[in-house]
């Protein structure tokens, strides 16, 4: 089986959303290899000097246990426009290291900066980021994402955010989307006009 990851941010020196991380790594670990102990992130995973400083993405591969821990230097990437493509047979319910199958539906994007993954008519994630849309009153996700993100996980817990299904059909209800993750924060001046979103 391949390796698991998680994505922390380091934002000057320190770790965001660190339990949320911690729960999702213990739980793919109890799901897929049947273990109940609990691996601690904390202990592991070690700050170096030159990263407590600004935005760093820490990278945690790990099967049964924790396997490689790196740091790098996060650029925020800008999304205005999204192709929207079909893969009924996708399944990230875990997060994989592996990409490939995010890979292969980018070369569908065309001019898009990244495209918008449709499951069994439901909207669900783009290849990277879970999605937020605002209806002109609240910010609703999709209720079947592709992987429950850690930062959509943390806005639901706070209500700041509401779930339900969208369908490809109820796009056209909303006025705006935003794309987060765990290096991505909630931030409405990152919105898009819905219209960047394409068939």
């Amino acid at each position: 089986m391949c390796l698991l990851l998680e994505t922390i941010k380091v934002e000057n020196g320190r770790l965001i959303n660190l339990p949320l991380h911690q729960e999702r790594m213990n739980r793919s670990r109890r799901d897929l290899f049947g273990f109940d102990d609990e691996v601690g992130l904390q202990g592991n995973i070690h700050i170096p000097a030159n990263v407590s400083n600004g935005i760093f993405k820490c990278r945690v591969t790990y099967r049964e246990k924790i396997e490689m821990v790196g740091f790098e230097p996060y650029r925020i990437k800008t999304i205005e426009s999204l192709k929207i493509v079909h893969a009924d047979q996708i399944d990230y319910s875990y997060k994989y290291n592996d990409r490939s199958i995010f890979e292969e539906l980018m070369k569908q994007k065309g001019d898009a900066d990244d495209v918008l993954i449709i499951k069994d008519g439901k909207v669900t994630d783009t290849s990277f980021c879970n999605i937020i849309f605002w209806d002109g009153t609240n910010w609703i996700t999709p209720g079947r994402p592709l992987l429950r993100g850690t930062q959509r996980e943390n806005l639901l817990r706070k209500r700041l955010i509401g779930e339900e299904d969208i369908r490809l059909i109820d796009l056209s209800k909303f006025q705006k989307f935003i794309l987060i993750n765990a290096m991505l924060d909630f931030d409405g001046s990152r919105a898009v006009d819905i219209s960047g979103i394409a068939g």
